[in-house]
């Protein structure tokens, strides 16, 4: 008897520290913030996660409540901010779009040595400026151009210059000292970039302000990996022409061209989410107006995606949401989705480069977009949050087209 109690209190105490770990894994993953549809108080939260959770909400006035989640039909995991805001309408798109961007400012992205009088030297790198710094200064002036820089550096005659630059969210200056290489010019030992252009997808728009959220993702320097500050961009109309199919370990990519000199749009914003602006006609688009997902409304199951793998038009290929990471430090990675659509994998592989902002539908909601494709596993990658982009587009101050 006594050994059987003993057994029997070895199992309560194994069932009671996996509850903890359960409770404590989801106090932890699970965000401090919910946006809920307005009028929907009284639905509570419900999150579809491997174990359901759940929450009652609180009002406390017409714009904000409070809810106690819950797991495992009624222990408390943690109490959460709730904030109640109208349900956005969207045109879900899925077709390609090229983006060429100037910069604010030029990138650092290389430092080189100069060969003075048989010594190599580098006088950036002597200035403490690094790869990945933005230079917005010289000498005084503003640059956005590589020429910029290039005519400030020859014109130097070899004497002290000052510099302006942004490291991060940091704002620091410097002077630098150009030196007279075994060429004869004046160099600083930088290599700088002023520009970018590519393909992506668009996402959404909404037609009664003409704002556009794609990718997903931000427009990063290839060489420093950093996010490119937007001095000034547009985005044109884009064809597929082919597809390159990856293989394990090398992703594939979508293949295209731009469609003449044709604004399709002005981008206001290259952010950790995405790109945005505002577009300068409506797109011819076959879906209509869908409302935005919350966070909490995703579930894990079928889905689907509408993306573009030859000329302009979209088409819709089923995948599966895997798996969802609601932490709020999880903003581009919000979901592992799995391309299960036989036509999408026998003519690409899985998901491409170029596919990112390709929209995922859910029980007729926009849920998220495309983001990365897993390298070693083509039919499988990340997924952004739907939620998580209107966030940076509905705070959008628009541009003028001039």
């Amino acid at each position: 008897m006594k050994k059987l109690y003993q057994v029997f209190a070895g199992a309560v105490s194994l069932a009671m520290a996996a509850v903890m770990g359960v409770v404590t894994y989801y106090s932890t993953a699970l965000p401090d913030h919910f946006y809920v549809a307005a009028g929907a108080a009284a639905e509570g939260i419900s999150i579809g996660t491997a174990l359901e959770i759940q929450g009652e909400i609180q009002p406390i006035s017409a714009e904000n409540g409070t809810a106690s989640l819950t797991v495992l039909g009624g222990i408390a995991v943690k109490q959460v901010d709730v904030q109640f805001v109208d349900r956005e309408m969207v045109i879900p798109c899925g077709y390609p779009f090229g983006i060429k961007m100037f910069t604010e400012g030029v990138v650092v992205v290389g430092l080189t040595d100069v060969e003075e009088n048989g010594i190599f030297r580098n006088p950036a790198q002597e200035a403490g400026i690094r790869v990945g710094d933005v230079l917005t200064e010289l000498d005084g002036q503003p640059v956005s151009l590589n020429e910029d820089v290039a005519a400030i550096i020859t014109s130097s005659g070899g004497r002290e210059i000052s510099y302006t630059l942004k490291r991060k969210n940091q704002t620091l200056t410097g002077t630098l000292q150009p030196i007279r290489a075994d060429s004869g010019e004046y160099k600083a030992g930088i290599w700088v970039r002023d520009s970018s252009a590519g393909i992506g997808t668009m996402t959404y728009y909404d037609p009664s302000t003409m704002i556009f959220a794609g990718l997903g993702h931000a427009v990063c320097d290839v060489d420093t990996g950093e996010t490119l500050p937007l001095g000034k961009g547009e985005i044109v109309d884009v064809t597929i022409t082919s597809v390159e199919k990856g293989i394990s370990g090398q992703p594939g990519s979508l293949q295209g061209s731009f469609e003449g000199s044709r604004l399709a749009g002005f981008m206001a914003v290259n952010s950790e989410t995405g790109v945005y602006g505002q577009l300068t006609s409506l797109p011819v688009s076959t879906l209509k107006p869908v409302p935005i997902a919350m966070k909490q409304e995703v579930r894990e199951g079928a889905a689907q995606i509408y993306t573009t793998i030859s000329g302009r038009t979209p088409q819709c290929y089923d995948i599966v949401i895997e798996s969802m990471n609601l932490s709020s430090t999880a903003k581009t990675k919000s979901m592992v989705i799995r391309v299960t659509d036989p036509e999408l994998l026998e003519a690409t592989g899985g998901i491409l480069q170029g596919m990112s902002g390709s929209p995922i539908l859910q029980d007729g909601k926009l849920v998220g977009a495309v983001t990365h494709v897993f390298v070693n596993d083509q039919t499988r990658g990340y997924g952004i949050f739907a939620e998580n982009m209107q966030e940076t587009a509905s705070s959008l101050e628009i541009r003028s087209a001039a």
